[in-house]
């Protein structure tokens, strides 16, 4: 779990969000949305391989900005307020912790001071 900032490409912004990190393993599977079975893959599947694979991936659950269909495809900036690094990554799914459900990999990314588990 990393606390995190975000700031979506609307302006809409959050701090302290808690972020926790899923097994996507985008490369491995592909970048195919359908195989990692993400919530987004239905309006968002076809997309171009070079618009998956662009930035990480994540899922999103608020606090903060559209949820649901209207999120998805939506980049957001995330920064670890403790060490200030940052990421971009695009809403594929959506998720139940009330923050943002990370590859593992974007999640390790940020988590440059091993603070997050």
């Amino acid at each position: 779990v990393l606390l995190c900032a975000f700031a979506a490409k609307t302006a809409a912004q959050s701090a302290n969000v808690r972020a926790t990190y899923h097994f996507y393993n985008p490369a491995q599977n592909g970048w195919d949305l359908y195989r990692v079975s993400a919530y987004c893959s239905t309006w968002d599947g076809n997309q171009p391989l070079e618009w998956r694979q662009r930035y990480g991936w994540t899922a999103f659950c608020g606090p903060a900005g559209p949820r649901g269909r209207d999120s998805c495809g939506r980049c957001l900036r995330v920064t670890n307020t403790g060490t200030q690094a940052q990421a971009t990554v695009r809403i594929v799914d959506q998720c139940s912790n009330g923050g943002l459900d990370l590859d593992e990999a974007v999640f390790k990314q940020i988590d440059t001071d091993g603070q997050g588990y």
